[in-house]
């Protein structure tokens, strides 16, 4: 299910890459916002399914959960993502082991300049830990867990952290593995695209790839200001003391303990420009979320 918002420059690269999967039986969904430009146009050159629902992010994927009343697995992903050619068939394979309710997807961030290699390194710290959200779900999981919350306070918010707290009270969520594709036996139709934003598709095999190539430094930060606004309501339903959200929230992971657990503190002086730039926007970051602390702090009535 493809949930979008005036996506008319990313829609079809994303659903081109949903037909171009090795794995055939899926069903293509897409749940459109009230776009304004030719975002619903194109999508139904893919797919006739293409829905409309809004505001929020909750309310379309609900609707994607309805819809697919028949599926056995549900892969929620956003308009600006390509799924490398074997993801799904590499989803459908792990899940058979029926040991989780969902699983983490290796991001790779697209893009080939400094700002966007930079986030491309940092994002690969976060696969699998409580700073990402899982993508692909059991369709029972998602149903037993009522779905998304449609909550105006929540919406457009933390979504995927509020719903994985659900899931993982009826299982765990596992990391998809991320082996090497190695060699290709034809050209990926999506390989060129790939390779001009700065990564080379042969050296990953099960990913998600997100096209980040637009990258604006101020946008960027505009939208974290937007949704350190939203961050106390997520805090506040599942608790300080909720394991998760010590972490997401914690300043000792976030800016240290996600980036060398497990040996990967390797990656920190294998590449110090990157790490550099890395801690620049995570000290832009911080201080905006301190700021708007501050700021509600002020607006509590005493």
């Amino acid at each position: 299910m493809v949930a979008t918002k005036n996506e008319e420059k990313n829609i079809e690269t994303c659903l081109r890459s949903l037909r171009a999967q090795t794995f055939r039986d899926i069903e293509i969904l897409v749940v459109d916002n009230r776009s304004e430009d030719k975002t619903t146009e194109l999508a139904r050159r893919y797919t006739s399914k293409v829905y409309t629902k809004g505001p929020g992010l909750a309310a379309q994927r609900n609707v994607g959960i309805q819809e697919a009343a028949n599926s056995e697995f549900l892969m929620f992903i956003d308009a600006d993502m390509i799924l490398s050619p074997g993801l799904i068939e590499a989803c459908v394979r792990r899940m058979e082991s029926r040991d989780c309710a969902a699983l983490f997807i290796p991001e790779i961030v697209l893009g080939a300049n400094f700002w966007n290699r930079v986030r491309r390194f940092e994002r690969r710290f976060y696969d699998g830990t409580a700073i990402d959200g899982a993508r692909l779900y059991r369709k029972d999981a998602v149903t037993r867990a009522g779905g998304f919350d449609e909550n105006e306070r929540v919406v457009n918010s933390v979504e995927d952290w509020d719903f994985d707290q659900k899931i993982k009270r009826l299982g765990a969520i596992r990391l998809l593995e991320d082996v090497p594709a190695g060699p290709p036996r034809g050209e990926w139709e999506l390989a060129s695209f790939v390779r001009a934003r700065g990564v080379d598709p042969n050296r990953h095999g099960s990913v998600l790839y997100h096209n980040e190539a637009d990258f604006d430094l101020r946008k960027y930060l505009q939208k974290k200001s937007y949704y350190a606004g939203k961050f106390d309501i997520y805090i506040d339903k599942w608790g300080r003391d909720n394991p998760d959200v010590r972490l997401q929230f914690g300043f000792w992971y976030r800016y240290f303990g996600v980036f060398i657990e497990q040996g990967k503190w390797r990656r920190l002086p294998a590449h110090p420009l990157l790490t550099s730039g890395m801690y620049f926007l995570r000290f832009l970051v911080g201080t905006i979320y301190l700021s708007r602390n501050l700021v509600h702090a002020k607006e509590r009535p005493r």
